[in-house]
């Protein structure tokens, strides 16, 4: 298998040649450009890096240094990070939706003396920040739409690059003698890429990763899913994001497998159904979305496709599992199943781009089980992961044949895990990380003497199972006044099962009760509202009706009442919610990149309604500060509702603390 051969080569750069060796006319990458598919075979993308590099040097780039990505999933840009490592120096990608000062931290912070980048706006959000970025010589450039007039003093498109460097290549034969000797020069201890945390819980990290490392990981990976040069992957996520460089990018190389780029990031989901890949990986976020807006649609069709389509759902949910597991399940039940398939299931996978999915993953956040069990009852082979940028993602998977949705599968392949005393867990894997960029004392600090390292993440492996669960964040998990255990993230997961929420934030550490901020998911309850003649101009006026806090006031209670038949939670029960009036936005800071919530500074932007909701009080006044699209700074005032909910009955203790 090309895994086999892949621990023969302890770089990137190598393994590109090696493919080119193996599967030369074999697809490496497509891209949907204008409404047409295109795509590279491995012979042909490994003389265009080659190209890239040699055009690369001619400019300057050298050894050691590092080079900025800045965009999103186009292979010119998977083909920059290529290139860069061909010549040893290091690619730093960076979120294609991370703002100016975002983008000027990294850039500063990595040294950066030159920047990929894919179109016009990365460059004009490069170029109004060059006064902190004295290192920066040259940009590349993707997208050439818009450029025309601009100063290319330190501008350069990536064809021009590229046709230098293979105008290089024929006219001097030495030229390609000389990469070739580059690209043997490279260890595979020498760092490969350098990954920045999205910064939950402060400022951003550079993880330095290794070549050798990152390849014995993703070899170790591609064995246990059996993924092969005839598969195919939807590169959707973001360059800067570790699942990214992990499944598409180190996984790609390792297997020989074709990575597909959506045209954008607004037709992904289109292009999805049209590339349909074999090997997927969706967060639960984008699995809810693609529920949500299959459920509106199902409110639109007819009664009898509706009736069609609930009692099959109910088949799946009797059969499926078993079914996908291989159990024993009655004729009937397999019957109905197959009818089912035909008129429901094979469709609705086919609508969703689905069909064709031999393996798919989850991760980042919980999922409900509900959710899990939907897409798995239906016959998509959906599993879940628990990963770190500094394990090079994965630390556990779920084996076929043992899922569970309330657990997080058995550590990896090669993988050793232990929880401490305290609960955390740490973990030694092969593709853990060498460190953190010009910070030893921070490498230091989440490094046991004995070399395992702290995740920050409270969790214990199930008696039943022997798989890992995932409690929250270990900092995160404190004890309401009363000494019960307060998970918040673990509420803040059930409150989001339901599609009509998009994110909720809970507190109630050093308090007498658990209280929550709820944002709505537009694309639902806008859905709902139409469907219910409710009538609003904004998104503040849909959060704030008194029919819509209805809706969430029965969520929250559901909510309640799963807690009250849990020994450990019942204390957890929420007295009292309120509706922000505003989305939470990375472009304000509230969130991460990769779209967790910065719990702190939540909590300090939104004190004034969190004193609100523990005081007593029925409503409150906000102000808050936001960020458009272009970059312009505004502010959004509100009068936020709070709402009381009665807590379902418990007897006895159950929810003291052990």
């Amino acid at each position: 298998m090309a895994s086999d051969a892949a621990a023969t080569a302890d770089t990137f750069p190598k393994l590109l040649i090696r493919n080119a060796r193996l599967y030369g006319a074999r697809p490496s990458m497509r891209h949907k450009d204008l409404g047409i598919w295109q795509t590279w075979t491995w012979k042909e993308v490994e003389e265009l890096v080659r190209a890239y590099a040699t055009g690369l040097s001619r400019l300057g780039l050298k050894r050691g240094e590092t080079i900025a990505i800045v965009g999103s999933n186009r292979p010119k840009l998977y083909w920059s990070v290529m290139a860069a490592q061909m010549l040893g120096a290091v690619p730093v990608p960076v979120y294609a939706d991370a703002v100016a000062d975002e983008l000027s931290f990294v850039l500063a912070h990595a040294d950066v003396r030159f920047a990929a980048v894919e179109d016009q706006e990365q460059i004009d959000k490069i170029q109004s920040v060059l006064d902190r970025l004295p290192k920066l010589e040259l940009m590349f450039y993707d997208e050439t739409r818009g450029l025309r007039d601009y100063d290319h003093a330190k501008l350069r498109a990536m064809d021009d690059v590229i046709a230098d460097g293979r105008q290089a290549l024929a006219a001097d034969p030495k030229l390609r003698d000389w990469l070739d000797a580059e690209i043997a020069a490279g260890k595979g201890s020498d760092p490969s890429i350098i990954l920045y945390t999205s910064g939950t819980t402060g400022a951003s990290k550079g993880v330095v990763l290794s070549g050798e490392r990152s390849i014995r990981a993703a070899t170790d990976t591609v064995k246990f899913d059996k993924l092969t040069e005839n598969d195919v992957a939807l590169a959707y996520l973001p360059l800067a994001w570790v699942g990214d460089h992990y499944l598409n990018y180190a996984q790609g190389l390792v297997a020989g497998f074709c990575t597909a780029c959506p045209e954008n990031a607004e037709t992904a989901m289109f292009d999805l159904r049209e590339i349909g890949p074999s090997f997927y990986f969706a967060p639960p976020r984008t699995l809810e979305v693609l529920l949500t807006r299959m459920m509106i649609r199902m409110e639109d069709a007819s009664p009898l496709k509706r009736k069609l389509f609930h009692y099959f759902l109910g088949v799946a949910r009797q059969y499926g599992e078993r079914i996908l597991n291989k159990q024993a399940v009655p004729l009937k039940g397999r019957l109905l199943y197959w009818l089912g398939n035909v008129l429901v299931y094979a469709p609705l996978k086919n609508v969703l781009g689905l069909s064709r999915v031999r393996v798919a993953y989850t991760a980042g956040e919980a999922i409900g089980p509900d959710l899990f069990a939907f897409y798995r009852s239906i016959g998509l082979n959906l599993k879940q992961l628990y990963g770190q940028t500094e394990a090079f993602l994965y630390v556990t998977a779920q084996p076929d044949g043992a899922i569970y949705s309330d657990t997080v599968g058995p550590a990896c392949p090669n993988v050793d895990i232990r929880i401490a005393e305290n609960g955390e867990v740490l973990f030694k894997s092969p593709g853990m990380f060498i460190g953190y960029f010009k910070d030893a004392a921070k490498t230091a600090e989440v490094t046991t003497p004995d070399g395992y390292v702290m995740t920050g993440d409270a969790g214990y492996f199930d008696e039943k199972t022997g798989h890992l669960k995932i409690i929250d964040r270990a900092k995160d998990v404190g004890r309401l006044n009363d000494g019960t255990m307060f998970p918040p993230k673990y509420i803040e997961n059930k409150l989001k099962f339901f599609p009509d929420i998009r994110e909720a934030v809970a507190y109630g550490d050093k308090r007498d009760f658990v209280t929550v901020m709820l944002n709505i998911d537009l694309t639902a309850v806008s859905s709902w509202a139409e469907r219910n003649n409710v009538s609003y101009g904004s998104y503040q006026e849909l959060a704030g009706h008194p029919l819509v806090y209805a809706m969430m006031e029965k969520h929250v209670a559901e909510v309640n009442s799963a807690m009250a038949a849990d020994k450990m939670l019942a204390g957890n029960q929420i007295k009292r919610f309120l509706i922000l009036h505003k989305e939470l936005d990375a472009d304000d800071g509230e969130l991460t990149r990769t779209q967790k919530v910065r719990r702190g500074f939540v909590a300090d932007r939104y004190k004034p309604l969190i004193d609100a909701l523990y005081s007593g009080a029925r409503e409150a006044d906000i102000s808050t500060e936001v960020t458009f699209e272009d970059g312009r700074k505004g502010t959004l005032a509100a009068r936020v509702r709070i709402a009381d909910v009665q807590p379902v009955a418990v007897s006895g203790n159950l929810g003291k603390a052990a």
